[in-house]
C-alpha cells in the first residue's frame, strides 16, 4: 500500500468513532420514554462499542511517544473511554431497558432516576477528560505541526459540545463531528509531517 493511501486510511479510521457517533446521534431521543425506550437502549448498546474508540483514536495521535504530554493525553482518554462507557451502559442500556420493561403508562420509578443520577456523574467526569484531552491534542498539534494543524483545533469546541449536549441533535451530533474530523485530520497532519 502507498505512503499516501496508507494515510488516508489511517485519517479514515481516527475520524471513524466520531463520525459514527455523530450520525448516530441524528436517531437519538431527547427523552426516554416507554415508547422511545426500545431505540434509546439499541443505540446505547451499539454505543457501548464506539464510544471507547474515540479514546482510541485521541490516543493514536500521540502513538510511539514516551513524553510526558502524550502520556497525558494517554490517560486523560482512558478516563473518557471508561467512564463515557460507564455513562452509555448506566444511563443508556440499564435505564432504557428497564423503562421498556416497565411496560407503558406506567411512572418512572425512583430507581430509574437514580440510574440517571449515578450515570449522569461518570459521564460527567468522562466529558470533562475528553475536553482536557482535546485541549492537550490541540496545542501539542500546533506546537509541533504548525499551521497544518489548525484545522485540528476544532477538536477542543467539537469536545466541549460533546460535554454540554451528549450527542443529542443538533448540538452534540455537530459536537461529536467535529471530534470526528478533527481527529481525522490531526492523523493526517501527523502522518504528513512524519513523512521523510
Amino acid at each position: 500500500m502507498s505512503a499516501s493511501r496508507r494515510d488516508l486510511v489511517v485519517t479514515a479510521a481516527v475520524a471513524g468513532p466520531g463520525l459514527v457517533l455523530a450520525a448516530a446521534g441524528l436517531f437519538h431521543p431527547h427523552s426516554l420514554s416507554w415508547a422511545t425506550a426500545p431505540r434509546w437502549t439499541l443505540l446505547h448498546v451499539a454505543g457501548l462499542f464506539v464510544f471507547p474508540l474515540v479514546g482510541v483514536a485521541l490516543m493514536w495521535l500521540v502513538r510511539g511517544r514516551p513524553d510526558p504530554v502524550a502520556w497525558l493525553v494517554r490517560v486523560s482518554a482512558f478516563v473518557y473511554a471508561t467512564a463515557y462507557t460507564a455513562l452509555d451502559v448506566i444511563s443508556g442500556i440499564s435505564a432504557g431497558y428497564v423503562t421498556w420493561r416497565l411496560g407503558e403508562g406506567v411512572a418512572r420509578p425512583d430507581e430509574v432516576r437514580h440510574l440517571f443520577a449515578i450515570g449522569g456523574r461518570l459521564g460527567e467526569v468522562g466529558s470533562w477528560a475528553l475536553v482536557a484531552c482535546a485541549v492537550v491534542v490541540a496545542v501539542d498539534a500546533l506546537r509541533r505541526t504548525g499551521r497544518l494543524a489548525l484545522p485540528g483545533l476544532l477538536l477542543v469546541p467539537g469536545a466541549w459540545l460533546v460535554h454540554t449536549d451528549h450527542i443529542f441533535a443538533p448540538t452534540g451530533v455537530v459536537g461529536m463531528a467535529l471530534v470526528g474530523l478533527a481527529s481525522g485530520w490531526l492523523a493526517y497532519a501527523r502522518s504528513a509531517t512524519l513523512r521523510p
